[in-house]
């Protein structure tokens, strides 16, 4: 009783600090514009549904008739019911969106992170050493954790947000351990901004590490063809290792993948926790990710509306006297400073019918609270005004 004591006291205080968040209950599929309880129908920058595929008729057409054929679910894990084979047609797709070899699923891209990092630091005994960027992807933190914790002889070190000096350091710091990991995210999902995949690239080279690019934020918006941050840097098909998620541009329902040399693939499939002990991809989400590589691979025309669209809205925010940041990313954070600022501020936006949502700790730290406004493909220039003029009356 004392520890739910204490929970109430904590929520409490959050709420008296302006800091507790609401779900919205939405009342309509994913799209440009949602209809919420209570709000009605607002214009939605919030998702990660950057090419609009999560309502898309073909790829809910594709997860309908998967149900029908395969059922709801598998039942149980991979190795113990086997694989169905529609997770073998969209691990090769995966594998072929990503350049490698191979690909293995996972009910979510936090499950791959947690599966790669941990395995790899549990077999390199008191010889395995990662180097993570300082603002990567909870999961992979967590992923890092959880390593040191299996293998209590591995190391680790965080080098500041892409510092390349800093990460040749760290591995040079570690130039006795025969197994180096670089881990980093190709797009960083609060930022906005690109991993100088290039640069780090080299640099693992020169130092014998495994670099392993979590490009969840990236797949569907980066590169010229929308394969990622690898294919941004020209090096498509050469990274190591790739993660991602199913769950934002590849459909927007849930997943992960890891993506690397087969004998690594193999690995994973026999001694990767997630995979060993948590049920495997259903039927509906796995049909909608393959469906939505197909159309990602053969119509590049989409990526090209999401950029237009981006500009258009960073070009509008800028004209309101908001500051925004440049790059090839879908992701524009407005930094505001404290988490109370802004979350009133994502609440004045939903009054204004806008939804978009304030970040602020622990999910970034506090004093760089943020709004983070992401478009997809399937807004129309029409949505994009109602927000400007919404953010212009904030």
């Amino acid at each position: 009783m004392k520890m739910l004591e204490k929970i109430d006291a904590d929520l409490d205080a959050m709420r008296a600090a302006g800091q507790f968040k609401q779900l919205q209950n939405l009342l309509s599929p994913m799209g440009p514009t949602a209809r919420l309880e209570g709000a009605g129908e607002v214009v939605l920058l919030c998702s990660n549904d950057y090419l609009g595929l999560a309502n898309d008729p073909e790829v809910v057409a594709a997860g309908e008739q998967a149900v029908r054929k395969w059922g709801a679910g598998t039942g149980s894990v991979r190795f113990i019911c086997g694989s169905f084979d529609y997770h073998r047609t969209l691990e090769k797709k995966l594998a072929q969106l990503s350049a490698t070899e191979a690909a293995t699923t996972y009910v979510s891209c936090w499950n791959a992170n947690e599966a790669i990092l941990p395995t790899l630091m549990a077999i390199g005994g008191d010889q395995v050493a990662v180097v993570s960027d300082e603002l990567n992807h909870a999961s992979i933190i967590d992923a890092v954790r959880l390593g040191r914790q299996i293998n209590k002889q591995s190391e680790s070190a965080v080098y500041p947000h892409a510092n390349l000096a800093e990460l040749e350091s760290k591995l040079k710091a570690f130039a006795a351990k025969p197994f180096k990991v670089v881990v980093t995210d190709g797009v960083f999902s609060m930022e906005g901004s690109l991993a100088p995949l290039d640069r780090i690239h080299a640099i693992c080279k020169q130092h014998g590490a495994l670099l392993v690019v979590d490009d969840s934020h990236g797949v569907g918006v980066v590169g010229q063809t929308g394969r990622g941050t690898a294919e941004h840097f020209g090096l498509h098909g050469k990274i190591d290792v790739m993660t991602g998620t199913l769950g934002k541009t590849l459909g927007g329902a849930a997943g992960g993948y890891v993506a690397g040399p087969k004998n690594l693939i193999d690995l994973m499939i026999q001694k990767s926790r997630p995979q060993l002990f948590s049920n495997a991809l259903p039927p509906a989400g796995a049909a909608v990710a393959e469906k939505s590589v197909d159309i990602l691979m053969r119509d590049p025309s989409r990526v090209q509306r999401l950029r237009d669209n981006v500009k258009m809205m960073r070009s509008g925010l800028k004209e309101r006297g908001f500051e925004t940041v440049e790059g090839p990313s879908a992701i524009t954070p407005i930094i505001l400073g404290p988490t109370a600022k802004a979350i009133a501020a994502s609440k004045r936006l939903l009054e204004l019918g806008v939804f978009v949502i304030g970040f602020g700790y622990p999910v970034v730290p506090e004093g760089k609270a943020r709004l983070r406004v992401q478009l997809s493909a399937a807004h129309k220039p029409e949505h994009i005004q109602r927000a400007l003029e919404a953010f212009a009356k904030l």
